[in-house]
């Protein structure tokens, strides 16, 4: 049996490559493990040897101290790898297939499922609707920021590549497919995007730069990308969005100076519960900035995504409302205007197939738009670090260098 290494987070601001079990195909007790979950028969699993796994900046939320995952909990929820083991229940995937992971972990068995609604599964986790890889509160279920990894309902959850040496010359785009581009994707579709639209994203990390990317592809006439770093906006002006520093000032006088208006049809929050002010108070950490500007920002009846996460529970908080996830909104503003708009993770089966034609087919390169960075598993612990930095790069783990 091979070895096996991955990240575990080993409290604020620290992560360290450690030796951890091999996969099997029964859930083992550890870090995050709901106990409900402890000894749970995975005949449906597939193991995989990991090709590319990425950090998120839903990990770095972890990694800060902002939620309260336990230490040793092996991080990672976006995952490409090869087949190397199938569970005796599995029948459509064999081993030496090339896959995307949805991060999202689903049964396809439940309700929920059914209706496509994989974000929130309702038999893989015992605590809520919802599940994924190496994340807090979600059932326990290893992370994939390792060599190798298990995934449950393997049949259901690996998205197969159809030509695995095509693949793999496309792989810094595809590893995308696990999460950021479907969660940009969702973001842009469920806030209204379509042919013509004037879109303004809120965030330039990865996941905004893939929703900026997605207004594109969705056909937007013009997509802004709100931010308060130079070099991620600069990042966002490299394939031909506008951009906003929201440190400057009013975010609608900045987008009349470029629309002609101040307002836009659409509106996208890819930031989340550590949203600081704008203008003079873009020093100041303000959970509810990016929500209540995007309602004020967009037009009478057009809508919001927000893939940004949001939590339940935040030690880190500035006030107590924020520490369990209550933020003033100005949700009367949105209700005058009519908005509408979608929360919560991105049912990525929704979406992945669809982008991964558009990827192989060359209508879009995310990886680039992303500025896709690949490191080591060794090197992983100085990424977070990195990305804490605020970086303009979206690190993708190669753990067996067979990344070109």
């Amino acid at each position: 049996m091979a070895g096996n290494r991955g990240i575990a987070y080993m409290g604020t601001g620290k992560t360290e490559v450690q030796s951890i079990d091999y996969p099997t195909f029964v859930l083992q007790d550890g870090p995050g493990v709901n106990p409900d979950n402890v000894g749970r028969q995975v005949p449906h699993g597939a193991i995989l040897k990991v090709v590319t796994t990425n950090i998120c900046g839903s990990d770095q939320h972890m990694v800060r101290g902002r939620t309260t995952a336990p230490e040793g909990l092996i991080l990672g929820h976006e995952i490409t790898g090869e087949v190397v083991e199938v569970g005796p229940g599995v029948e459509f995937i064999t081993e030496g297939d090339l896959c995307s992971v949805p991060f999202n972990i689903a049964c396809g068995r439940c309700w929920n499922c059914k209706e496509r609604k994989t974000g929130i599964c309702l038999n893989v986790n015992p605590d809520r609707p919802g599940s994924a890889y190496g994340y807090v509160d979600m059932g326990g279920w290893v992370g994939g920021q390792a060599e190798y990894v298990m995934v449950p309902y393997a049949d259901w959850n690996l998205l197969r590549f159809p030509d695995k040496d095509q693949a793999m010359e496309k792989i810094l785009d595809l590893t995308m497919l696990s999460d950021i581009f479907p969660t940009g994707f969702h973001g842009a579709v469920s806030a209204g995007v379509g042919v013509g639209s004037t879109v303004y994203v809120a965030g330039a990390g990865p996941v905004g730069l893939a929703a900026a990317a997605s207004a594109q592809l969705l056909g937007a006439a013009v997509v802004v990308v709100g931010d308060l770093n130079e070099d991620r906006l600069a990042q966002a002006r490299s394939f031909g969005c506008e951009t906003v520093d929201v440190s400057k000032g009013d975010i609608g006088e900045q987008l009349a100076q470029l629309l002609g208006e101040p307002e836009v049809d659409c509106g996208v929050d890819a930031v989340g519960f550590e949203a600081r002010g704008h203008g003079a108070g873009a020093g100041e950490e303000q959970p509810a900035a990016v929500l209540n500007s995007l309602m004020t920002i967009t037009k009478a009846g057009g809508g919001l995504g927000i893939p940004g996460l949001y939590v339940t529970g935040d030690p880190g908080g500035v006030d107590d409302a924020a520490k369990e996830g209550s933020l003033s909104l100005r949700l009367g503003l949105g209700w005058a205007k009519s908005h509408f708009f979608m929360t919560g993770q991105c049912p990525v089966m929704t979406y992945h197939k669809g982008l991964m034609r558009a990827i192989l087919h060359d209508r879009v390169q995310i990886a680039k738009a992303v500025n896709a960075t690949t490191v080591s598993l060794d090197d992983a612990p100085a990424a977070y670090a990195d990305c804490d930095s605020g970086v303009a790069k979206k690190y993708v783990i190669d753990p067996h260098g067979m990344v070109a």
